[in-house]
């Protein structure tokens, strides 16, 4: 198998003596087990180690694969220059690789180098491996803020590309867990970060990768975790084969997780094929919720799939609802997949001449205009959850007081600047929140005065 092992491993710069000048005895425990993945990636003799890191180039919507031959780092920023690498990387397999994205459409890819400098969460796993291995080039891949998805057939894509070129790959998972264990801790403490780190070891331990897609966006973001995406990379590299783990340490004195597993391939296992089974498990969810939908939703829909398969707009069919044909108002169409935001776009008041041609439009800018995504592809549309907010008139108010977060939606207004924020949304909880969100969307500085305006909904799911 050309993946000969994984391992998911932190990266604290203070483990290394000359970065932690003693202070590094904190995490003892980490590093006998780090020096234990050392010396197994050394007996391994691999061709090629592949590492994933959260430090390094990381886009919203592309994964970043280090382009050219190789590049250098050192813990200069940490106070130990000495301490350096030159590195060389497997052109071959970045090409391969790339060559597959290229081929599935799949965002990856050369672009957008910013800094050729070598990053910790790279430098410190080396740092192990190189007192043991000398041998063997390096790949160095980013993460991106695509859909947990998109990362395991990343993972998937890295050992075909391995397979391909019979190239012996070990492959570092780069990774700390949650950064909220402690209240003296870098970020403090959430009660979301030991149930994070409980969590991932269980999940890790057993290997049970399928279980790695249950970690919702707003659990993780609270966590203050960095290493999931790499973890789940890992995780595609090792579809459809039973993998044999153990987990070797599990510490969090320094307020953050670093949790360390070995994982070795142990043959097919038509069971184990995560992505396939969890996508599944999702387009039966929304194909259930579509069957129950209302006309809102249902036209939201239509309107999506006849821009994304046609790229044209829907004709508004006349068997509606008369309110959605005689009356207008602004709407706004959500679009989640897997449970995280695809996309959302609305009017706050009505620009069309009904309800039904005001969502038609909104549907289609949601799914193709939203400058935080890239378009829906064809193949998203059956995992795709779509609502539609229907917002009734506008209320100027005069003090925060009179929001309720789960009743009312917001404009935050200074100028000609205005931010709007919808009611009763996931992981906003206070009425200061909503503000803040509402404010940043709209541009509108903290020193600025602003006016309030709210107003209510009706959400059609």
């Amino acid at each position: 198998m050309p993946i000969l092992a994984a391992f998911m491993v932190p990266h604290p710069p203070m483990i290394v003596p000359a970065v932690g000048r003693g202070s590094e005895a904190q995490v003892t425990e980490t590093a006998r087990a780090y020096e234990q993945v050392a010396a197994e990636v050394a007996a391994l003799k691999p061709d090629t180690i592949l590492i994933t890191s959260p430090h390094s180039v990381m886009y919203a919507d592309y994964f970043h694969i280090s382009p050219g031959s190789g590049a250098k780092g050192s813990f200069r920023q940490f106070h130990a220059p000495l301490v350096c690498f030159s590195e060389q990387y497997d052109t071959e397999l970045v090409g391969r690789i790339c060559a597959l994205a290229d081929a599935a459409g799949f965002p990856a890819g050369m672009l957008g180098e910013r800094d050729a400098a070598l990053d910790h969460g790279t430098m410190v796993p080396l740092w192990f491996i190189r007192n043991k291995y000398q041998g063997g080039k390096i790949v160095r891949i980013g993460l991106s803020g695509l859909p947990l998805t998109d990362h395991y057939r990343f993972g998937q894509m890295i050992a075909q590309a391995a397979g391909d070129l019979g190239r012996l790959t070990v492959l570092i998972a780069s990774g700390d867990l949650s950064h909220k264990l402690q209240d003296y801790g870098p970020y403090g403490f959430a009660k979301e970060g030991p149930e994070y780190d409980r969590r991932i070891m269980d999940v890790c331990g057993r290997a049970a990768f399928g279980e790695l897609f249950d970690f919702s966006e707003d659990f993780c973001d609270k966590a203050a975790e960095c290493g999931h995406r790499s973890f789940v990379i890992m995780a595609g590299a090792f579809d459809g084969l039973r993998v044999k783990a153990e987990a070797l340490s599990h510490q969090d004195v320094t307020g953050v997780g670093y949790g360390i597993c070995t994982f070795y391939p142990d043959g097919p296992d038509e069971s184990r094929h995560f992505l396939q089974d969890y996508e599944g498990k999702m387009t039966r969810a929304c194909a259930e919720k579509a069957e129950k939908s209302d006309a809102y939703v249902r036209l939201a829909r239509a309107s999506v799939e006849s821009w994304v398969c046609n790229h044209k707009p829907l004709s508004v069919p006349e068997n509606l609802p008369a309110e959605m044909l005689t009356k207008r108002a602004g709407t706004f169409v959500s679009l989640h997949e897997n449970g995280r935001l695809r996309g959302c776009i609305g009017t706050i008041a009505s620009t069309q001449k009904n309800i039904a041609e005001e969502i038609v439009q909104n549907a289609i800018s949601a799914c193709s205009r939203d400058p935080r995504f890239s378009p829906v592809r064809a193949d998203e549309l059956s995992g795709l959850e779509i609502s539609v907010d229907v917002l009734g008139d506008m209320e100027s108010i005069d003090s925060p007081a009179q929001l309720d977060v789960k009743r009312y939606g917001v404009v935050v207004s200074h100028g000609y600047k205005r931010g709007l924020l919808l009611p009763n949304l996931d992981g906003v909880d206070t009425v200061e929140e909503q503000i803040r969100i509402a404010r940043q969307k709209g541009g509108i500085r903290e020193d600025e005065p602003y006016s309030l305006q709210r107003f209510e909904v009706v959400r059609h799911f």
